[in-house]
This record gives structure tokens, sequence and C-alpha cells, in this order.
């Protein structure tokens, strides 16, 4: 691989796969809508290109002369059941043109409810979710792409520019040292993953032809508490403010006022019978997968956040 686009290269797992690409030497073209916070991320050591995923002309001269296409583009869940498939069918139509190799970041949601095993890549998928069946037909769409393609199931993700995930919510309260939310029941262990752990596994799997035509589950480092992350916040910040559970009769209520929120309460499953992901087939195949400790990870993302206010 000498040269990558990054699709959605100013969120948390784009921008941690532009940060390893360029590590490992790889010309990269950073893409995505803002180009303010592209120029802060990468000011000259990427190519940045401002444009529109859903513009097939933007995402075609965008893939000129680029080896892989890395789809990490995150919308709104509002938008998802008019516009995931079409997203998906303009990546692969650019990949297709350029010749290029395809590489999908992934989610969890096609799985349906976890059943208190680690879920490996021959699990069925038997989403119960609107949204899990609209992951479900996005994956089923690639798989007839007539290109090499291969889809990266992740947890959630924590991390530099991660700030709109579940666990992001709660690290801003504290990075800002404001009360906080902890989304679902902070007794029960789930598992999440440091978006540059993330980053490394799947440039691993991206430089070997054979992981193509394929699906991968990349898990993070073990499960954790909301209980135990806030005892970590406290241990190492100092962090001292009430952090509030916001529960799934909290985000239904909501709900009725932000269509944010409207979408949100099906996924709510997933704090009750949280997925855990098994990286047997990763280690078997690849190698140990990148792990980061909740206490260094979330160490690191709080001094990231803390520096993006400074």
């Amino acid at each position: 691989m000498k040269k990558a686009l990054v699709l959605g290269a100013s969120g948390g797992m784009g921008s941690a796969l532009v940060e390893e690409l360029l590590e490992a030497g790889i010309e990269v073209v950073a893409f995505a809508r803002t180009e303010e916070k592209l120029k802060r991320l990468f000011r000259r050591r990427a190519q940045i290109l401002v444009g529109d995923v859903f513009s097939e002309a933007d995402l075609h001269e965008a893939a000129k002369g680029v080896d892989v296409i890395f789809h990490a583009v995150n919308i709104p869940y509002y938008q998802w059941a008019g516009h995931q498939l079409r997203l998906m069918q303009n990546v692969i139509n650019a990949s297709e043109k350029a010749a290029s190799k395809l590489v999908i970041v992934d989610n969890i949601y096609a799985y349906g409810p976890g059943m208190g095993t680690l879920i490996k890549e021959d699990a069925p998928k038997v989403p119960l979710t609107k949204k899990g069946n609209i992951r479900l037909e996005v994956e089923n769409l690639v798989r007839e792409a007539q290109v090499p393609w291969m889809i990266a199931h992740f947890p959630d993700f924590y991390g530099p520019n991660a700030e709109h995930t579940v666990l992001g919510q709660t690290l801003q309260g504290a990075a800002a040292n404001k009360r906080g939310i902890f989304i679902g029941d902070k007794r029960k262990p789930r598992e999440y993953i440091y978006t540059p752990d993330g980053a490394k596994a799947l440039l691993s799997l991206a430089i070997r032809p054979s992981a193509y035509g394929q699906t991968w589950n990349i898990p993070g480092a073990g499960v954790i508490s909301g209980e135990e992350i806030i005892r970590l916040l406290k241990g190492e910040s100092g962090y001292d403010k009430r952090v509030i559970t916001v529960t799934k009769g909290m985000v239904r209520m909501l709900g009725l006022f932000d269509k944010m929120m409207r979408e949100f309460v099906e996924m709510m499953y997933l704090y009750e019978q949280p997925v855990v992901l098994s990286g047997a087939k990763f280690e078997r195949e690849i190698g140990p997968v990148p792990t980061t400790s909740y206490k260094d990870g979330i160490g690191r993302t709080m001094e990231a956040m803390a520096g993006h206010r400074s």
C-alpha cells in the first residue's frame, strides 16, 4: 500500500487511521466535510480534501490513484434509513472506478444482543433493531462489490477525537471537570476499544491480501463497568463531580423532543445485553490484537480532550 484514502478522516476512528497510516510511511488523502478540523488535526502531514460523501464526483476525485479506501464515515442515526445504503453504494462505486481495495469500519449492531459468550465472525447475525438491519443490508451490499473488500467489526469507540460516542460523553464531562453522564447501567461490564488500537489492527489487516473477502472482529481490552471507569477518572485526574446514570426511560423521554435520542432508544439493548467480541481469528491469523489498558487509554483521551479546549 503506497497511498490510501480515509473517508471520515476527522472522526474518532478516521483520524486514528490517518495517524497510523502516516506513521507507516503511507501517503494519505484525508477526506471529510470540515476543512478547519482537518487542518487542525493533520496540518501539512496529509493531503486534505473537503467534500461530500454523497457526491459521487467528490468521491471519485478523492479516490484517484489510491490503493485502499478506508470507509470510516459516521452519519447521524436519523439519517440511516434513507442514506446508509446510498452512502455505501457511492463508496463502492468510487472504489470500483479507482480499482482500489475497500476497508469498512463497522460496528456490532448486526449481531443483535449479546448472549453471554464471545462473538466470533461466524456467529449468526440476527439484528433486533432497525439500525441493526440496516447494517446487515450494508454488509450484504459490500459482499457483492466487484473489488477486494473487508469488513471490521468494532465495539464502541473511545479515544482522541471520538467525542460523539457513548463513552466519549462521559469523558468529555470529566475532562471539563463538570458533572457527567454515563449511558446505561454503571454496574454492567461492557467493551470499548481505544481508537489508536483499532487503527493499528485495521492497518495490519489492510496490508495483507489474504485478509480481504472476509469479516474481522476486533475486540478492545476486555470489559469494564461504568463504576470502574469512574474510579479511574477520580483516581487519575482527581475528578470529583457527580456522574448521572442515563436510563432507557430517560432516553425515551428525551426522544419526545430530540430526534437523535428518539433513534438512540432502540440501541439501549446493548447496555442491557452487551456484545463482547472474540479476537481469536485475528490472533490466529495475524497475531496479538493491539490493546491499550483502560487506565492508559482513558488517561490519553482525557489529555487530548483537555488539549482541544486550550
